[in-house]
């Protein structure tokens, strides 16, 4: 795991003006100047096109360009920055005066430990970012404890300006030995830090916890530092420290991070501070009572998206030279705060007080409105639009989005000739409100604001909004989630537009005159800047646009859920494509070759369609790709494999094909990186690659429905952070063996054995193996999923007797032990009460004999239990009625006796739970419990085991909080209301012909 300290100020160094022109220039310094020149190259895109000739040796040195001398005619500056540099550069640690370096923004592409840092003592500003530095930061730099300024920031910038892959090496500089706390301690000078992008983990425990990182508090009390920013690190923890008095800081940005604690008090008596930015963060509390006595310079406060509580203090309204001031997303305690109350704050620019309830005043007694560029009030709960807006004469960006405001548009918005002369930026989004087709404007004078972005996402507006013909400037439109139908006007087809998102509509067509236009000519073919189009979730068909493939800007093309039928269009001119999403149309035929050429490619997403093609090994040489799901379409063959193919793989989804063969060890060597493995559902064959093991970041496996044939692999069982192991219906066989050290599947919640040849006893090492079924997440209110924090969440089917149950998210607390259909045999131990976590467990079509255990009772997360279908005698344990979130339960085809339990869940289950136990009695039966029954055998396996398919019915849910429950018991009650009760009847009379017949 790494971590990235993200710097946001730019820095550069300026030599000082060339004031010292008439100095001699000292032989020495001349002499290693040339030198340093001699090993230079001209190289743009790393291409090594000359030596270098940036001096004139007849000159003098200090009249160079980029050289700074002082009155003596010692060298003290260089700046060659954004030179297309390369080669080396030993011979400037000759120049042992030399105060500022500025070699930033070239191409040397190359380590840094082979030089000499420490030979110059007097450097006090150093510069290499973004020049393809990569490994080790050298020691060597510790020694500079002059220096004042350090930037080794966006070396992989450097790669991405060259159009170069890194993908078969990690292009960040490390700060490992010395690590990041000791480096600090010495720079006991420093005032400027930008370490973007560098990693700085390490495998020691002085201030690392568990490799996720912990920001050292003391750094922010060094008696020089005037700025700090380690933003958009979000797995960077740390707390505040109280501040001194004295401290000198002026810009504090930890924004994205993940910080936590209560901001100190003292924060708001640091006289210096500028800017403070805490947003993104985990902070609790209240707000420190900020006054302009204790920080009268601060200009921009931003506490957004926190966990802050209590009233906002009034304090903060003495703020008088605050600029911007976001407070959104907090849970303070204010029911409706009184918008006006901000409106004191007269310098203010900018001002974010989003979910933050508020109530529009008269605003009457305010002398000085602020003009406000910026303002975002989303889900504040209003239900007009603030009239204060119409004496607004610069503001740009206006967001009132998620509210309650209904109705039409009022006409002042447009109309004010305030308002239209700026307004660049508007989002309305998810309000009930309409924009008329025509604006009736009195006055000559007034115009319509020419919009950039325009956002109207979920509002009450069924067809394209009329005035849009005239937005000639909008570069960013939104009109999704809406009920327009029909073709899209050929003047919405901005040629400025750059992102444009029309999905969750019900669109036919994206060219009003396609019946008579080449697909080449559609006017979506002029947008040649398009850099994100969404026209997902319509009904859309024919083919798709094939100039498409020719914007060369296009980085996001999401045309899923759609009926788009033909092949896929050539992409070969969308060398900037990262993400493309083609699934649930009609598109047959191959994948287009140029799909290669794509070397930004992140995300290809073409499931559901009639694909017919063999594995695409060749878009393995695609440096970043790392989702690529093929499910449900028509791909076959084997899964072969070429060296160093699919370097960072994290989702390889190919389920549901008529892919063939063995699955290749090689194969899983090169995919290491992998976190979800789907590839069940087709015809492979053979053993499971034991190269599996490599895949340490493995959470999904499934490779169900297929022909597999080997031996329960326990040798997985020290993936770290397997949580889902899907082995059902294929041909594995023997019994199940562990060491029992307690180290096995150390997150594992849901495993599924069904359908295989397993056979012997499950033994007390097993369940002990399943440590994660053994705790109960007692954090339900905030629920989790597997792949929460990638692109791709994924779904798992779970089979639980006759029906089939979709969880499209799957939550991390949803834990499921599936092991039937096989030949396991013997007692069901007492310790599978241990397992306390259990929501599903299936143990049916089994041989396990002796009673129910009365330990099932301890389960009391238990939400489905099938124990049909086995050998098991005695009567049903009283203790499985403190089971309250059974939902479902059958016991059928053993030879259970007795009375069967009636309190709690057990009053809701119907016959069919049941039946199959000729010596049970009471209801729901209708045998009385002094009555003895008639025998009813199960069906011999294999004799009727096509009935049992019959009955495979699908419910689908989303698997949040409670839907579980809900979910088992809609597809339960579906099942026995007319599922069960017509099967039962079948089997009934299906019996008493064969018996005739016999």
């Amino acid at each position: 795991m790494s971590l990235f300290f993200l710097f946001s100020f730019s820095t550069s160094l300026h030599p000082s003006s060339h004031s010292n022109l008439q100095n001699h220039c000292l032989d020495d310094q001349r002499s290693t100047l040339l030198q340093f020149q001699h090993h230079l190259y001209y190289a743009p895109n790393f291409t090594f096109s000359s030596k270098l000739d940036l001096w004139d040796p007849n000159t003098r040195c200090c009249s160079w360009k980029g050289v700074t001398c002082d009155a003596l005619g010692h060298v003290i500056g260089i700046d060659l920055s954004y030179q297309n540099l390369s080669g080396s550069f030993h011979s400037i640690f000759n120049l042992h005066h030399l105060q500022r370096l500025n070699l930033a923004g070239n191409n040397f592409n190359t380590t840094l430990f082979q030089y000499g840092f420490g030979k110059l003592p007097s450097l006090t500003h150093l510069n290499l970012s973004a020049s393809c530095f990569h490994d080790q930061i050298p020691v060597g730099i510790l020694y500079l404890t002059r220096l004042v300024s350090l930037n080794l920031s966006y070396q992989d910038d450097c790669y991405w300006r060259n159009d170069q892959s890194f993908a078969s090496f990690d292009p960040t500089l490390k700060l490992e030995k010395p690590n990041f706390k000791t480096f600090i301690k010495n720079m006991r000078s420093l005032r400027e830090l930008y370490l973007d992008g560098v990693n700085i983990s390490s495998q020691s425990s002085e201030w690392y916890c568990n490799l996720s990182g912990h920001f050292p508090a003391e750094f922010f009390l060094l008696p020089k530092m005037q700025r700090i920013d380690i933003s958009d690190n979000s797995r960077l923890m740390g707390q505040l420290p109280e501040f001194p008095i004295n401290n000198t800081l002026e810009v504090l940005s930890l924004q994205y991070t993940n910080f936590s604690g209560s901001i100190p008090a003292s924060i708001a008596n640091l006289s210096n501070l500028v800017e403070l930015d805490l947003s993104d963060n985990n902070f609790n509390g209240s707000i420190p009572p900020f006054h302009r006595s204790g920080v009268p310079n601060l200009a921009s406060l931003d506490l957004s998206w926190n966990h802050l509580s209590g009233s906002i203090p009034s304090s903060l309204f003495t703020l008088s030279t605050l600029q911007t001031l976001s407070l959104g997303y907090n849970s303070f305690s204010d029911c409706q705060l009184k918008l006006d109350m901000f409106l004191q704050l007269s310098n203010l620019t900018r001002l974010d007080l989003s979910n933050i309830s508020l109530l529009i005043g008269s605003n009457n007694k305010i002398r000085t409105l602020p003009q406000l560029e910026s303002l975002y009030l989303r889900s504040c709960n209003l239900t007009e639009f603030p009239e204060f807006i119409k004496s607004q004469n610069k503001l740009t960006d206006l967001d009132l989005s998620n509210n309650r405001i209904h109705g039409l548009v009022p006409n002042w918005l447009w109309k004010s000739t305030l308002i239209s002369s700026t307004l660049e930026i508007l989002d309305l989004s998810s309000n009930a409100i309409d924009i008329p087709n025509q604006f009736p404007f009195d006055d000559a004078n007034s115009s319509f604001p020419m919009l950039i972005s325009l956002r109207l996402r979920s509002c009450n507006i069924s067809t394209f909004p009329a005035f849009l013909k005239s937005q000639e400037s909008l570069e960013e439109l939104d009109l999704s989630n809406k009920q327009i139908s029909g073709a899209v006007p050929n003047w919405v087809w901005k040629k400025s537009l750059q992102y444009l998102d029309l999905s969750n509509n019900s669109l036919t067509s994206l060219d009003q005159f396609s019946s008579n236009q080449d697909s080449l000519q559609i006017p979506i073919c002029n947008l040649s800047h398009l850099w994100r189009f969404k026209a997902s979730f319509n009904e859309l068909s024919g083919s798709i646009p094939s100039c498409l493939g020719n914007i060369s800007s296009l980085e996001y093309l999401d045309l899923q859920q759609n009926s788009f039928s033909g092949s896929i269009p050539d992409f070969g001119g969308a060398t900037q494509l990262s993400t493309l999403e083609l699934n649930d149309n009609k598109l047959e035929g191959k994948l287009p070759r140029s799909l290669a050429n794509c070397t930004m490619l992140y995300v290809l997403n073409l499931e559901n369609n009639t694909l017919h093609d063999t594995f695409p090994l060749w878009l393995g040489k695609l440096p970043v790709l790392t989702v690529l799901i093929l499910r449900a379409n028509r791909f076959f063959g084997p899964i072969k494999h070429l060296e160093n193919n699919f370097p960072v793989l994290d989702v390889l989804h190919i389920a549901s094909n008529n892919f063939s063969g063995h699955l290749s060890i090689k194969f899983f060597h090169a995919t290491h990186q992998l976190r979800s493995l789907k590839i069940g559902g087709n015809k492979l064959e053979g053993k499971l690659p034991r190269s599996l093991a490599n895949c340490k970041k493995l959470e999904v496996l499934d490779v169900g429905k297929n022909m597999i044939h080997d031996t329960f692999p326990n040798w997985l069982v020290k993936l770290p952070s397997l949580m889902v192991l899907i082995l059902r219906s294929n041909k594995f066989y023997g019994s199940i063996h562990f060491s029992g050290d307690g180290n096995a599947f150390p997150m594992l919640h849901i495993l599924d054995l069904a359908s295989n040849n397993f056979s012997g006893e499950v033994s007390v090492e097993f369940f002990q193996s399943l440590r994660a079924m053994m705790v109960i997440d007692g954090n339900k209110s905030k629920p989790s999923y597997v792949g929460d924090n990638s692109y791709y969440q994924d779904s798992v089917t779970i089979v639980n007797k006759g029906f089939e149950i979709n969880y499209q998210k799957i939550l991390t607390l949803l834990t499921c032990l599936d092991l039937s259909n096989n030949n396991f045999h013997g007692r069901i131990l007492e310790e599978i009460q241990d397992l306390k976590s259990l929501h599903v467990l299936n143990l049916s079509y089994n041989s396990f004999f002796d009673s129910i255990p009365s330990a099932l009772g301890s389960l009391t997360e238990l939400e489905s239990l099938d124990l049909s279908f086995n050998k098991l005698f005695g009567k049903i344990p009283p203790q499985l009625t403190s089971l309250t979130f059974l939902a479902a339960l059958n016991l059928s085809y053993n030879q259970l006796e007795g009375s069967i339990p009636q309190s709690n869940q057990f009053g809701t289950f119907l016959n069919d739970s049941y039946i199959g136990n000729p010596r049970l009695c009471g209801v729901p039966l209708m045998k009385k419990c002094n009555e003895v029954g008639s025998q009813m055998l199960p069906p011999k396996v294999g004799e009727d085991s096509w009935i049992d398919c019959l009955s495979v019915w699908k419910v689908v849910l989303m698997g949040y909080g409670c839907g579980l429950v809900i979910g088992f018991s809609i597809g339960y009650t579906v099942l026995n209301e007319f599922g069960n009760k017509w099967m039962a009847s079948f089997i009934r009379n299906w019996n008493r012909k064969r018996r005739r017949s016999m």
